[in-house]
């Protein structure tokens, strides 16, 4: 593992963990959620946009953590309920030629720990996504923990039309299947999105 791009990551994640929680309208007491001091679940995470009609503003990704265990996260105050905490982590993407995007992640980024004193909170992965940026529109490539912990890759198709459509603020999901756009399936888009081990 890189020393030096695991500590320039760790600095990146650790703005992000300064995030209150919240849930429901009611906040919670902001744990002192800590990163794992040695990390070994690493994953190198690729994205690749095939037929892209046009360029895209800016490329980011993102991955997204969760509490798995509830039992361990106290009732909120007035709403009474049971919510997990989550925290969103940035991933630094770097262009590779050809459409493709590289970045890493560590499904064990943070920190399990008892942080309500009511037993220890195991986190979880609960996607990756990569986020491609057209003006006002997000077309977002989540790729889910079972797709990810089984290293396969997941392709989402756009339109091009949506690509040409940026007047409003949206986020597009596209579709897995490309069939589903019937007579406009040869105008459309790919990104795919992958995570593979890597070892020692």
């Amino acid at each position: 593992m890189n020393l030096n791009r695991w500590r320039r990551h760790a600095a990146t994640a650790s703005l992000f963990l300064a995030l209150p929680f919240s849930a429901t309208g009611a906040t919670m007491n902001k744990p002192d959620v800590k990163l794992n001091p040695n990390p070994r679940m690493r994953y190198e995470f690729t994205v690749k946009v095939d037929g892209a009609p046009g360029p895209f503003d800016r490329i980011e990704g993102v991955v997204d953590y969760r509490v798995a265990n509830e039992a361990c996260v106290p009732l909120t105050p007035v709403v009474g309920a049971t919510v997990a905490p989550e925290k969103r982590v940035p991933i630094t993407l770097q262009p590779a030629g050809n459409g493709l995007y590289k970045g890493e992640i560590f499904a064990d980024l943070l920190q399990d720990e008892d942080y309500f004193g009511k037993g220890v909170c195991h986190w979880s992965v609960v996607a990756a996504s990569a986020n491609l940026f057209v003006k006002q529109v997000d077309f977002s490539a989540p790729l889910f923990k079972d797709e990810l912990f089984k290293g396969k890759p997941v392709t989402r198709w756009y339109s091009n039309r949506s690509y040409a459509t940026t007047q409003m603020e949206r986020v597009d999901t596209g579709e897995e299947n490309r069939a589903q756009y019937q007579d406009e399936a040869s105008a459309t888009f790919s990104v795919t999105v992958h995570a593979e081990e890597m070892h020692p």
